[in-house]
């Protein structure tokens, strides 16, 4: 073998083979998804000796070219006196060495808009590109699994980033001599059988620990559960309204830029600039022109924009400097182009100035607007989902692995979209704080999962932006109508934005003063309440297996998973089916200890990561594991020898897939078990469920859907209780889509969900609460 250390001295790489103390041969610590480490002990026999520097560059292979280790010192080298030789002093450095990453985890994480629905290789290659641009060959770096999201956060090391991202798509990667390296784990599978030439009986030491589990109650993140519709009478002075329930809130910034610098921050956006139109300077994005052709000069968000829950896109504050033709702050699903646009403001001349409209679809919708000269106009889109998520997470596991996760389908929603302006008047400091100007208010059915968005796309614009915004917000929707008109949408958020009320955290929707509800005005408040995120999942025929007379085979645990976050129940089912896959089997740990000749046939090294087919019949043992863990010991560097220690598990033993909280619950709650994932325990919810009529002693309820066949709508005074076999809070059972409740006092709420002909009836998943605050 050999040793090699660069002290980047302009020296280049010098060999330090002879000065290793073979008394304690060099050591490599490699651990799945954490960086490798090095320890070796040099001794110094002359003065001439030249000392390993911190952030040296060292390198151990062997003969045949193939490399152990490649890395950097990491810290200041520890020596240690050992007398006087015959030219003198000499001393003996102990030195610790980490893998190729040590470079990237010295390196800041820039700030950056969450990945989204990208796959998990994408992410590790842009964290490596961000940290070190150019410096590492990202070729062996392959896709693996697409993932929804993953946040990136500045103060966690590039190395941690990358074991997060590699647990969740159950990837691997290392980084060795520049090159960094992800696939799926057991990529590379070894076989360990006690009836080949090269195994080695004494080196093998198998355990089995019983941690069986098939009664699993999972707990989850705070999901969006009930819908939840206030509705309130304004009497010309109230400004506040208190709501029924606490609503889901997923407050995020996704983007914010203030141009900052002088060229486009490629962090945030791409840009596609043939003619050279778009420059930045004085804090603003400054477009001058085009080449005429739609989707050829655009500026894009690196990331794909989820049309789920709430979201509000402040294209920025745009002045024009002359008529113009364009699209701003375009959504689009496909191609960047008029044709693609789900939703954006589209720019045409009027004269010298310009015309702000929509376009929706592909297609001009809603009213417009003529620009003023020295005006700005803030441009903003609101979009609320009927789905907060539009992608269900990704659970592995090893009958589920990289590439057939369970989860991961699109959820189908309708988008509420709302496009306005805001015109500001630098003369008129009133203007500042005037309502916006809504273009278009509607909704869009069967909207897409995720889009493209472009900020701008330029056939001729001539424009500057002063800032851009994207953020989550409360998941609240405000709509009044007044007597004899139709409902209108107010827009919630702050004064300065051109909004007629705000969500506090009373919890109330609080109206601006210049804004009160008129006497006898109806509001109606539509959100979603938060509960904890639960599901509990059975394995019937593992309980079959194992009962005995006094033991019915259960075997009961409770999790709270930290990574990969289930964020609603459905996505606890998915994640508990996950488990169940392995731990309702046999659980087994291993290490294997042997010399680098007996490794497992055709394995030159190896690396966390490759899985190991355990075949040893006279320990009753045939599984496969993935390997965790791997020491090597360089004991003989003249011949090339290493001793190997292996350490693997399946993912009975240890999950491979997943981080666990601790499970805090004050009690087991009453959840109904389930053998499978939604789309067979639960029908669907009612969402578009609503007031229609309210008088002094009768509320009149809508539906919005026909009843199940043989089946109706059970109303209760109380989100619990639900089935056939409980009347204590119940109200009523529907067949028919509208239908007359009882109104008992001046505020009042009734819980809606629907159910079918079963024999064990099924019912929604979520309530749709209705909640009345009138005077009587």
């Amino acid at each position: 073998m050999r040793l090699t250390i660069d002290n980047f001295d302009n020296a280049g790489a010098r060999d330090y083979t002879a000065n290793v103390n073979t008394e304690a041969a060099p050591r490599i610590q490699r651990k799945l998804n954490r960086p490798s480490r090095l320890t070796v002990s040099l001794i110094a026999p002359t003065p001439d000796f030249i000392v390993p520097a911190n952030g040296a560059r060292i390198v151990l292979e062997r003969a045949d070219g193939q490399r152990l280790f490649t890395g950097y010192v990491s810290i200041a080298p520890e020596y240690e006196h050992m007398g006087w030789g015959e030219r003198g002093p000499m001393y003996r450095y102990s030195i610790t060495a980490l893998s190729d990453e040590f470079l990237l985890d010295r390196k800041f994480i820039a700030e950056r808009a969450p990945f989204t629905n990208r796959t998990a290789g994408d992410m590790l290659k842009q964290l490596a590109n961000d940290c070190a641009p150019g410096v590492f060959d990202t070729s062996a770096v392959e896709g693996v699994e697409t993932l929804p999201y993953y946040a990136v956060s500045p103060q966690v090391k590039w190395s941690d980033h990358a074991a997060k991202v590699a647990m969740l798509a159950r990837g691997g990667y290392r980084a060795q001599d520049g090159k960094l390296y992800f696939s799926a784990v057991g990529k590379n599978t070894y076989t360990l059988d006690e009836a080949a030439a090269e195994f080695c009986p004494d080196g093998l030491k198998l355990s089995s620990p019983d941690v069986l589990v098939n009664d699993l109650l999972l707990i989850g993140r705070t999901e969006p559960a009930a819908y939840v519709k206030d509705y309130f009478l304004g009497d010309g002075y109230a400004l506040n309204y208190y709501l029924s329930h606490t609503p889901y809130l997923r407050r995020q910034t996704l983007l914010e830029d203030e141009y900052k610098g002088s060229a486009v921050d490629t962090h945030n956006w791409t840009t596609a600039d043939p003619a050279r139109t778009i420059a930045v300077s004085g804090g603003r994005l400054r477009v001058s022109g085009g080449t005429g052709v739609d989707g050829a000069t655009t500026v894009t968000f690196v990331e794909a924009v989820e049309l789920g829950g709430a979201l509000m896109m402040q294209h920025g504050e745009v002045e024009f400097s002359a008529a113009s033709n364009g699209v701003i702050g375009g959504l689009y699903s496909g191609a960047t182009d008029v044709l693609h646009c789900v939703a954006g403001f589209r720019i045409t001349p009027s004269g010298s100035q310009s015309n702000i409209s929509t376009i929706v679809n592909g297609v001009a919708a809603g009213t417009s607007l003529v620009t003023q000269a020295g005006h700005r106009y803030a441009l903003t889109t609101r979009t609320s989902g009927t789905q907060v998520y539009r992608t269900k997470q990704l659970f592995h596991s090893s009958q589920h692995p990289a590439g057939n996760a369970r989860g991961g389908t699109t959820i189908s929603g309708d988008v509420h979209l709302t496009l306005e302006v805001h015109d500001i008047d630098p003369n008129n400091a009133g203007s500042l704080v005037s309502a916006s100007v809504v273009l278009y208010d509607g909704v869009v059915t069967g909207a897409p999962a995720y889009c493209t968005y472009a900020l701008v796309n330029s056939t001729g614009l001539q424009c500057a932006v002063s800032f851009t915004r994207l953020m989550r917000g409360p998941e609240v929707e405000v709509a009044s109508t007044l007597p004899g008109q139709s409902a209108q949408m107010k827009l919630v958020g702050a004064l300065a934005e051109g909004a007629q009320c705000q969500y506090t955290s009373d919890p109330a929707v609080r109206f601006f003063s210049a804004y009160v509800p008129a006497p006898n005005e109806a509001i109606r408040v539509s959100y979603r309440s938060g509960a904890t995120a639960m599901a509990r999942i059975t394995n019937p025929a593992s309980i079959a297996a194992i009962a005995r007379a006094g033991d019915d085979g259960t075997r009961a645990g409770i999790k709270s998973l930290a990574s990969p976050p289930p964020r609603t129940s459905a996505e606890c089912e998915d994640a508990g089916l996950a488990l169940l896959d392995d731990f309702t089997r046999a659980a087994w740990t291993g290490e294997y200890s042997v010399w680098s000749d007996f490794l497992p046939e055709h394995a030159a090294d190896i690396c966390p990561g490759d899985a190991i087919a355990v075949n040893a019949p006279s320990r009753n043992a045939s599984f496969t594991g993935v390997v965790r863990e791997v020491e090597v010991e360089c004991a003989d560097l003249v011949n090339d020898r290493s001793q190997y220690s292996i350490r693997f598990a399946n993912d009975a033993a240890e999950t491979l897939g997943f981080e666990s909280d601790a499970a805090h619950v004050g009690y087991v709650p009453d959840v109904t078990a389930t053998t499978t994932s939604e789309g067979t325990t639960f029908i669907a919810d009612l969402p578009m469920a609503d007031v229609t009529a309210i008088t002094s002693i009768t509320i009149s309820v809508r539906t919005g859907v026909a009843p199940p066949s043989g089946g109706g709508f059970e109303v209760r005074r109380s989100d619990y209780g639900w089935g056939m076999e409980n009347d204590r809070n119940l109200v009523g059972r529907f067949t028919a889509q509208t239908f007359t409740l009882p109104r008992l006092s001046s505020s009042q709420t009734y819980y809606l969900r629907q159910y079918d002909a079963g024999s064990a009836p099924r019912y929604s998943r979520y309530s749709t609460a209705l909640h009345i605050s009138y005077p009587l």
